[in-house]
């Protein structure tokens, strides 16, 4: 069976399970402890990625492996309560496949999020960072191989894939909402090892200023599929070198924790200004 074909069967599952709703309106990939926010959908339609024809299944921790489809904001949204990772030994086309059954829906805008760690040096733990550009540096691409026409074309432009008018209103919400919020450039390693010191040095030097282990797989099949792209990082820790201590998993969930109320205020403003067709 062909990949095209497996996206089809994945969507026409999830379609009878959520043929009571009107057209998603967004996608949402929530990272690392912020699967929270899924919890103030209402109306919620939950549907387990093991349930799902052809679906991976998440196996990190903090990431509950389920969609919940419902109204956020007075928008339809479904919402990844935990996504898929190269590391997981996936590949990065299974990686994508949830953007891929998001386009086969008419999905045209997604929200992405993530835990990352700081390399900006004016960075602190709990702070919050639109992403305005990516560097990949797995070597690797979702693109890679047989290329579906009604997919997307052969080769891309990547130069916009994080839309200045999503980037916009997130800054304009965070305004709003009395929020002092970062920008900057997200750099992807493929983990599942935190990075060490000198590879910290090294993508401060290329100029990133948050790494981490996601989203920028996702952001290109986005962008492939004509879908609108916004990145939203939580900074739940600085990268190694920065700070004299370890790194760990569980401090990134603390982190998500503290500040989950100003996130899940943050994605619900922008969603609120959202215009869509």
């Amino acid at each position: 069976m062909d990949y095209k074909r497996e996206v089809e069967l994945s969507t026409e599952y999830i379609l009878e399970k959520i043929k009571d709703f009107q057209k998603v309106e967004v996608g949402l990939i929530l990272g690392s402890g912020l699967g929270v926010l899924a919890d103030e959908i209402e109306n919620p339609v939950i549907i387990p990625y093991e349930n799902i024809p052809n679906f991976p299944v998440s196996t990190v921790e903090g990431h509950k492996g389920q969609f919940v489809i419902g109204t956020l904001s007075d928008k339809i949204v479904m919402a990844m309560q935990g996504r898929f990772h190269f590391y997981e030994g996936y590949s990065m086309k299974e990686v994508t496949f949830p953007i891929r059954v998001f386009q086969a829906l008419g999905i045209k805008k997604v929200i992405l999020t993530n835990a990352a760690g700081g390399v900006n040096l004016e960075f602190k733990s709990g702070d919050l960072m639109i992403i305005e550009d990516h560097i990949n540096f797995s070597f690797d691409n979702p693109l890679i191989g047989k290329n579906f026409s009604s997919m997307g074309p052969r080769f891309p432009d990547t130069s916009t894939v994080y839309k200045n008018y999503l980037i916009k209103i997130a800054e304009k919400s965070a305004k709003e909402l009395n929020l002092d919020i970062k920008k900057g450039v997200y750099l992807f390693n493929t983990g599942p090892t935190y990075e060490t010191p000198a590879e910290i040095k090294m993508a401060r030097t290329l100029g990133a200023d948050a790494v981490g282990m996601s989203t920028v797989p996702e952001s290109i099949a986005a962008a492939h599929g004509g879908i609108d792209v916004l990145g939203i990082s939580l900074i739940t820790n600085m990268a190694a070198g920065i700070l004299n201590q370890p790194l760990s998993h569980e401090e990134v969930v603390e982190t998500a924790n503290r500040v989950k109320l100003n996130f899940i205020k943050l994605v619900k403003k922008i969603l609120f200004k959202l215009e869509v067709k």
